[in-house]
């Protein structure tokens, strides 16, 4: 698969996010995904997903940088969004904030088979911090 071709797979994996569209999910990613080094497949994945837009209901994820090489995709995601009681342990209830998640992705037979993910916490803790 070209970088082109990657790009264009996990573009839509971000719609299909942004959608909500569980059922198509499948597509996208393996069934034996693992999530920063633990193997949740695609059935926790997907309650992972569904579990960040029920607390978090404004969710949407913005390509803000996208790296091809494959088999691998380096990703910067940003995000402004208001969840709802706690968020990372952070009292956040309901606030608006911005942050960033930077996010590798391993692709194997055209899905995503790893993700490895770290997410800007200092940035939520320092607005939280200015209110």
């Amino acid at each position: 698969m070209s970088a082109s071709d990657l790009s264009d797979v996990y573009r839509g994996y971000i719609d299909c996010l942004n959608q909500q569209d569980w059922a198509t999910l499948g597509r996208f990613v393996d069934d034996d995904v693992t999530y920063n080094g633990e193997r949740i497949g695609l059935s926790g994945y997907r309650a992972m997903l569904e579990r960040d837009f029920r607390e978090i209901p404004d969710l949407r994820f913005d390509i803000a940088l996208l790296v091809a090489e494959p088999p691998m995709i380096a990703s910067r995601l940003q995000f402004e969004c208001s969840p709802k009681g706690t968020f990372l342990g952070l009292a956040v209830d309901g606030k608006k904030v911005a942050f960033a998640e930077n996010v590798f992705y391993a692709f194997r037979g055209g899905k995503i088979a790893q993700v490895w993910s770290v997410i800007d916490k200092a940035a939520i803790e320092t607005q939280l911090a200015q209110r």
